[in-house]
Formats: C-alpha cells, structure tokens, sequence
C-alpha cells in the first residue's frame, strides 16, 4: 500500500461528520464514493450511519450536484447469484442506538449520470436526508483502492439502462 492510499485509508477511518443540527444524533463514519473508471457514467457511494439517540429515524432521500440522478438503492437477489439493484423510495429505517450500514452488496447511494469524471482522491459532495435529523452535508473521498470485503457479486443493472449495465459491476456495490 503507498504511502498516499494509507493516508487517505486513515482520513476515511477517522472521518467523523459532525451532525447538521447541534441536537441531532445521526453520526456518519466511513464515507467512500467509487466509479468503474474514469469514463463511468455511474458510481457509488457507502458510509455507516449511526443512530445515537433514543428514538427511530430514517434516511429518506440523498442529493448530490455531481450526478443527474442521485437515489437510495439497494440489492435483491434474483436468485442464481444474480443481484438487481432496486431504487428505494421510502428510504432506509436507522433505528434508534444502532447502525446501518450503506455498503457494497447491499443498500447504497447511487450516482447515475456522472457530469464529470470521477478520480481516485476526488471529493463529493452529498447531502443525506432524514425525518427527524433533517440534512447532513458530506464530503465524500472518492476510494478507488478500497477492496470489495463482500466477495464478487453479479448484478444485473437492469434499473440503470444500458449503459450502466456495461460498466464494471463492483464500482457499483
């Protein structure tokens, strides 16, 4: 590992997002964007969002300027090992005192129709929405060395178009 994927390995460990409102208790840690290459028309983002307080919340919409499109999404095995990617309208439930996670196989952040290029080191800006935490504004690091920890997955991107279904399957999980 180079010197520079170990810094930016450590920046994204110890990232902590301070919540928008001084009386919210979502935390955000772990944030990382990735793109199939530099050419990609779509890409990804995943983070853990941790519930401190004591009651329910739920991420309900995601916005971000560096996408035409920008949604929750996540997987559904279509059995045979065969995972579609399904926006997510309702958003995903963050329970009170725990953690979920938007991670690669599973929910995620999609970016669809990229208007620029997206490079290893790159920031995006996101902007997370929540009922009752309301917004939370993330620079996200765009980790294009970060290893799948899931195994490999086959998705059919049937959602995304044609052409998202031609990129690499992994910068999207």
């Amino acid at each position: 590992m180079s010197i520079k994927s170990l810094s930016l390995a450590i920046a994204a460990s110890l990232t902590i997002v301070a919540p928008a409102f001084a009386d919210s208790k979502i935390m955000i840690h772990d944030a990382y964007a990735r793109v199939a290459s530099k050419a990609a028309k779509a890409g990804a983002a995943f983070l853990e969002i941790h519930n401190m307080g004591d009651e329910d919340d739920r991420l309900v919409s995601v916005a971000s300027e560096v996408s035409v499109r920008t949604e929750l999404h996540t997987h559904e095995d279509q059995g045979d090992g065969v995972m579609k990617m399904l926006h997510v309208e309702d958003g995903f439930e963050i329970k009170a005192g725990e953690t979920h996670a938007l991670a690669r196989g599973g929910d995620h952040v999609m970016f669809m129709g990229l208007k620029q290029p997206l490079g290893h080191g790159d920031v995006v800006n996101v902007t997370l929405t929540f009922e009752k935490a309301g917004e939370i504004l993330l620079e996200i690091p765009v980790d294009l060395e970060r290893k799948d920890e899931h195994g490999d997955h086959h998705h059919g991107h049937d959602a995304h178009g044609k052409a998202a279904e031609k990129e690499d399957a992994h910068a999207h999980h």
